[in-house]
């Protein structure tokens, strides 16, 4: 029986998925309506990118996986050789019905199945969805010329550094910016920076690398630590520390990290050009010297 509507691809909905330890077609998983998840967006969720049929930087997503489960008090279903397992199994699935090698596993766990009370239910089995989907990364033209973001005020709740299925917030955000023709909006909160929508946000200044400090208004990406290690491989300085408005606003590069973006350069913010001079609104050197770097690491970080 086909009930997703007609505007999920054929290929998308004949993708195999995982659900509560059973493999099917995306088109026939069901999740109860009891479910917490969809009743109060109770769980968590990853994203975790793959190259050439390999998972990158698998430990740190699962880690960050755990750290989410903790303060949620949800208990992580499966140890690290069972999301393999399954992990690779769906990329392979993927990869006979598409002959994609570059992927995106996405995993959700919610507190699982009760009647509808806010409290949390104790020993409660969680319900666990997987998928793999093909990786549509950004295009040349983007990282030859950098994308335009938008500035927000930081209006999601106080807990940024749970990997949440609760996007409200963060969907409302990068609505946004799709308003304005733009790839991104980047947060502030008390007139600090805090991330962008979907995205860590990065500064460059005086050929440095700077990020919001680790907090509970910012999630720890996966590339805070990929980054560091990267910008200590290329001799860049790097620093965690709050960042003003003002130094926002006067930084010489501009940068968004996740999953799918990788690096990505900002080369217009709220409709003026990042960066000062000959380089002012196009992508800089120290971009150039990240992206180059990464790309070497999906080759070395990849499992």
């Amino acid at each position: 029986m086909n009930e997703l509507p007609n505007s999920i691809p054929a290929a998308v909905a004949d993708a195999l998925c995982y659900l509560n330890g059973e493999y099917t077609p995306l088109r026939e998983a069901r999740v109860s309506v009891l479910d917490r998840g969809f009743l109060f967006g109770d769980g968590l969720y990853e994203v975790v990118p793959v190259y050439g049929r390999r998972l990158f930087r698998f430990d740190e997503h699962l880690a960050r996986l755990e750290r989410s489960c903790a303060k949620v008090r949800i208990t992580n279903p499966h140890d690290a050789p069972q999301w393999l397992e399954r992990m690779r199994r769906l990329i392979a699935a993927q990869y006979e019905a598409s002959g994609a090698t570059d992927q995106l596993i996405y995993l959700q766990v919610t507190r699982g199945v009760a009647v509808r009370d806010h409290v949390m239910p104790k020993d409660l089995p969680p319900t666990v969805f997987m998928m793999a989907s093909v990786m549509k990364p950004p295009t040349a033209e983007q990282r030859h010329a950098g994308v335009a973001c938008i500035t927000a005020r930081d209006f999601r709740w106080e807990r940024g550094d749970i990997k949440s299925i609760s996007l409200l917030g963060n969907v409302m955000a990068r609505q946004l910016s799709a308003d304005h023709g733009a790839e991104e909006t980047v947060m502030l909160r008390d007139g600090f920076l805090t991330e962008a929508a979907a995205s860590n946000v990065w500064v460059v200044k005086d050929g440095a690398l700077i990020g919001p400090p680790k907090s509970e208004h910012v999630l720890e990406g996966v590339r805070f630590e990929l980054l560091r290690e990267l910008c200590e491989d290329e001799g860049i300085a790097y620093s965690l520390r709050p960042i003003s408005e003002g130094e926002l606003l006067a930084a010489d590069e501009l940068l968004l990290s996740s999953a799918t973006k990788e690096i990505l350069p900002v080369t217009r913010l709220d409709g003026e050009p990042v960066g000062h001079g000959a380089l002012g609104g196009k992508p800089g050197p120290v971009y150039a010297r990240l992206y180059e770097a990464y790309q070497r690491a999906k080759a070395s970080q990849s499992i």
